[in-house]
Parts: structure tokens; C-alpha cells; sequence
């Protein structure tokens, strides 16, 4: 005799009322991150909302991340409305493109991101913060308050360009974040209010978006162009896209296939590592206690010397500080896919055709996971601590094939430059308390982190 074991039906995921034809979007408008927690709270693990005429999920345990990023990604693509409009910005490059273009741009940039590799870069990195850090002396004497997103910016602009480009763009920096800031902003404004067409007409809107474009592409264009005139292999990032052929033509990347993976890395590369080293900045002077340990561990590794690659072993506590600041503003807020098959995640049924959202802010928060989760705690990010959480309880840099594939760049520079920061500096809060965080591409402090600098 035989039995049978009937697994229950899915469920169908409630969520907040929508108004049509807008859905939620007028409450994600006002305030988005407090609309993906209280829909967390209300609505649990597997949440669903219209977002306009696009029927969403928001998958907030841990067990469902895995589900969309890792067991199940090829379901979950990056055919979503939103990556259609970062197209716009970056085109086809790695971090928008799929499938076998993705496999082909993923392989040919793998190497520059090697361990070995990014242990040479090192060196780099300390002197290109220590530069700036000599430059804070006038102010510092002065009495004057820094803008530490900005100055973060320009620093790890010049890092990304000299490190994986070879070029100094760092006297582009102002430029760069100029017309970022502004396509970041109207990026938001326009996803939010449901205007998804692309720029083609010619509104006051679409003249400014089209002219901040202009503006990057003659950064990135140039830095091409200048090593198109010396084309020698010099190990970079650059380099091995320039040299790279296409394994059945033989064809190499034109100008317009680079540009879209210099245009993709520029920004990547700087926007995520220098807001985490501004929210860690803000959220040490916050917390005395923790920035005390980190001066503690930085006087007994460092002695009063720079950092180094072999350093960062040692600078656990550094790295800690780095983890929690990560755990509660994680640069990339929230990540979409497509559904291109019927699935079910945590038991709830999803079907073809939605989109299923992810957020790390919200994940980061759950109570299940992470106790008194609004609490900064570097102690969370012990190997102990860690070992006994769910892996995806922590995704800062997404999982499974898509992961950032910087992630050990930027954790490495944002070690090694705050490490250098705090060895030399005391930074102090203007007003007294951290500013809210505005959710723009990415999770920024609203009004920026001025700060004042005191020597140590």
C-alpha cells in the first residue's frame, strides 16, 4: 500500500489597496522606503502591490531572496521596466545585459577583478585618500565643515578611473556627479510617477536628462579615445575589453560596446562605495563607542602608519563597522525582476508576467533575522554571528550569478580608505544627528553629510 503526501495548494499574497489606474505609486512617491517597510510589516513575507498597470511581489525573507537570486534565477530576469530605463543611461552593458551577452561580458571582465589583482591596487588607494585627506588640512585649521559625500565621490572617482581605466578622471569628478545626480534624480521622479517612456521628446524634462547624458559621454568617450592612441596591454579592466575578440568573429568591442561598460563601471564603480563610506562616516560620529574601537584597532594594527593590503586581515572591527553600515543603508535599496514562469516562493504562488521585488533595506530589517535591526551594532557582523544566519538574511551586493562583480573591490578600497580616515581624523556631525536617507538609484543622505574634521 502506498501513500501519497498532497502538498498545499499556493496561496495568494494580499497586499495594500490599489487606486487605480496609479496603484501604489502616489505612496511610494511620498515616501518609498517607509511604504516597503510597512508593506513588510502588514503584509509579511511575500507581499503584492500595483505599481501603475505592473503587478509587483516584494519578497522580504531571507528563503525567497534565495529563491528569486539563486535556485531559481533564470525565471527572475532583468527584462523589467526599470532596467529598461538604467538602459537609457548605461546601454547593454553587464550590469543590464542577459543571457549570453551577459556570459560573454561577465567572462571578459572576471580577471580585473581578481584577487591578486586588486591586492596591487591597494597602494593606490591609500595614496589617492591620503592626497585628499592633506588636502582637508586648510579647512580642518579653518574650522570649515566638509561635505563628506563629496568629498567621497571625488575620491573614489578617481580611484575607479585610475584603477580600472588607467585614466584620471578625478578632474572630471564635479562634472560626473553633477549629471549624475541629476539623471538619478528625474530617474526616480519619473519611475515613480509612471512616466517610463524614454527621453525622445523634446519637454524641458527630457532636453536636461539628454544633456547630462552628452556630458558623461564625453567623459567616458575621451577616456577611450585616450587609450585607443596607446593601445598597449596595461593589465586593466580597459584593456581587456580592447583586446578581447569575439570568439566566433573575431571582432573586437567598436566604440559604442565600450562605452556602455566604461559608462556601467564609471558609475557603478564610484556612486555605491562612496555613499557607503559617507553613511560609515555619519554613523561612526554617532556612535562614539564604535568609532573608540575602530580608533583602538587602528592604533594597535596601524601604529600610526597608512594602511596596506596585509593590514586587512587585521582590521576586522574596520570591516564590521563596514558590514553593519551596509546592513542598514545598502546603497542599492531594492532590486526587480521580470517573472517569465509561474513559481511559487515561501508558498505564495507567483505568477508569469509580474515582477518581483527585493529589498535589501527591508530584508536587512527583519526581525526574524536581525534583532533590534534599527540598532547599529558592528558586533552583528562577528564570524560567529555570521555563520549562524541565514546567508541571503544579508545581500548588499544582490547573490547568485548576478552578485556585484566589485564587490571585493569596494570592500577592500572603503577598508582601506576608512581605516586611513579615521587614523588620521575625528569627523563630527554639523547637526548634531545622521539625515534621513533619500532613496534615489541609490540609498544617499538627504542633503548630503556635512561634517567637521578634527585632527586625532
Amino acid at each position: 500500500m502506498s501513500t501519497t503526501t498532497t502538498l498545499p495548494a499556493p496561496r495568494r499574497a494580499s497586499g495594500p489597496r490599489a487606486w487605480p489606474p496609479l496603484g501604489v505609486l502616489p505612496a511610494v512617491r511620498r515616501d518609498s522606503l517607509s511604504f516597503l517597510m510597512q508593506t513588510f510589516r502588514e503584509y509579511g513575507d511575500v507581499a503584492v502591490y500595483w505599481l501603475g498597470p505592473l503587478r509587483s511581489y516584494l519578497v522580504s525573507h531571507p528563503d525567497g531572496v534565495h529563491r528569486v537570486l539563486q535556485e531559481h534565477a533564470k525565471i527572475y530576469t532583468k527584462d523589467h521596466l526599470s532596467y529598461g530605463m538604467i538602459r537609457w543611461l548605461v546601454g547593454d552593458g553587464l550590469l543590464t545585459s542577459q543571457g549570453e551577452t551577459w556570459l560573454r561580458q561577465r567572462r571578459l571582465a572576471q580577471p580585473a577583478f581578481h584577487r591578486q589583482r586588486l591586492a596591487a591596487l591597494a597602494e593606490l588607494m591609500v595614496t589617492r585618500t591620503e592626497a585628499m585627506l592633506n588636502a582637508w588640512e586648510p579647512a580642518v585649521a579653518a574650522g570649515r565643515p566638509l561635505e563628506i559625500g563629496d568629498e567621497m565621490m571625488r575620491l573614489a572617482l578617481g580611484i575607479v578611473g585610475d584603477a580600472l581605466f588607467g585614466s584620471n578622471v578625478e578632474a572630471h569628478a564635479a562634472a560626473v556627479s553633477r549629471n549624475f545626480n541629476l539623471i538619478s534624480e528625474q530617474f526616480i521622479d519619473r519611475f515613480r510617477s509612471g512616466n517610463v517612456l524614454s527621453p525622445v521628446l523634446p519637454t524641458q524634462a527630457n532636453r536636461a536628462w539628454k544633456q547630462a547624458l552628452r556630458e558623461l559621454d564625453t567623459v567616458v568617450y575621451a577616456i577611450i579615445a585616450e587609450r585607443r592612441r596607446n593601445s598597449a596591454d596595461r593589465g586593466d579592466l580597459l584593456s581587456m575589453l580592447m583586446l578581447a575578440r569575439d570568439e566566433e568573429s573575431g571582432v573586437q568591442m567598436d566604440d559604442q560596446a565600450l562605452r556602455n561598460e566604461v559608462m556601467t563601471m564609471l558609475i557603478a564603480g564610484h556612486e555605491t562605495t562612496a555613499t557607503l563610506l559617507t553613511w560609515a562616516c555619519g554613523l561612526l560620529a554617532a556612535h562614539p563607542e564604535a568609532a573608540a574601537r575602530l580608533e583602538a584597532e587602528l592604533a594597535t594594527v596601524l601604529g600610526g602608519r597608512a594602511p596596506s593590503v596585509a593590514d586587512l586581515p587585521q582590521l576586522s572591527y574596520t570591516r564590521m563597522v563596514l558590514d553593519e553600515t551596509l546592513r542598514l543603508y545598502p546603497p542599492v535599496y531594492i532590486l526587480s525582476r521580470k517573472v517569465v514562469a509561474d513559481d511559487e516562493v515561501n508558498g505564495y504562488r507567483i505568477p508569469k508576467g509580474s515582477s518581483v521585488d527585493l529589498s535589501p533595506y527591508v530584508t536587512h530589517r527583519h526581525p526574524a533575522f536581525w534583532p533590534d535591526p534599527e540598532r547599529f551594532d558592528p558586533e552583528r557582523f562577528t564570524p560567529a554571528q555570521v555563520a549562524q544566519r541565514h546567508k541571503q538574511a544579508y545581500f548588499p551586493f544582490s547573490a547568485g550569478p548576478r552578485i556585484c562583480i566589485g564587490n571585493n573591490f569596494a570592500l577592500m578600497e572603503a577598508t582601506l580608505v576608512l581605516a586611513s580616515v579615521a587614523r588620521r581624523y575625528r569627523l563630527r556631525l554639523t547637526t548634531g544627528a545622521l539625515p534621513a536617507a533619500e532613496p534615489l538609484i541609490t540609498l544617499r543622505p538627504k542633503g548630503g553629510m556635512p561634517m567637521r574634521a578634527e585632527l586625532r
